[in-house]
């Protein structure tokens, strides 16, 4: 069974830190690029950061860049978002997502991200 699960997404004042992971199974994860999207109140998808298989070619939407980091153990079959200097347009609920669009249906049920005084 095709599974991604998010975790670590909390409150956090303006200009806070999260790290968030998604811990992948039953695929070879290694063999697949993943995406970082959110999806803010009333808004529609958004994809912030893209890694491809091996890590090595990383895109950021202009949103997060500079403040995101995104990185993958494919040993431990983990995704991992850390994210700095936290604003409230931030706030969402974060979703891995395999592969590189935001609206892919292999995607997990996502983490909450509230950042607020």
């Amino acid at each position: 069974q095709v599974q991604l699960v998010e975790s670590g997404g909390g409150s956090v004042q303006p200009g806070g830190s999260l790290r968030l992971s998604c811990a992948a199974s039953g695929f070879t994860f290694r063999s697949y690029g993943m995406s970082w999207v959110r999806q803010a109140p009333g808004k529609g998808l958004e994809r912030i950061a893209t890694i491809d298989v091996g890590g090595g070619v990383i895109t950021y939407g202009d949103s997060v860049k500079g403040r995101f980091v995104v990185s993958r153990d494919n040993v431990k079959n983990t995704l991992t978002l850390r994210m700095t200097d936290l604003k409230p347009e931030d706030t969402g609920l974060y979703f891995c997502v395999r592969g590189f669009t935001a609206s892919g249906s292999i995607r997990g049920q996502g983490t909450q991200v509230t950042v607020a005084s």
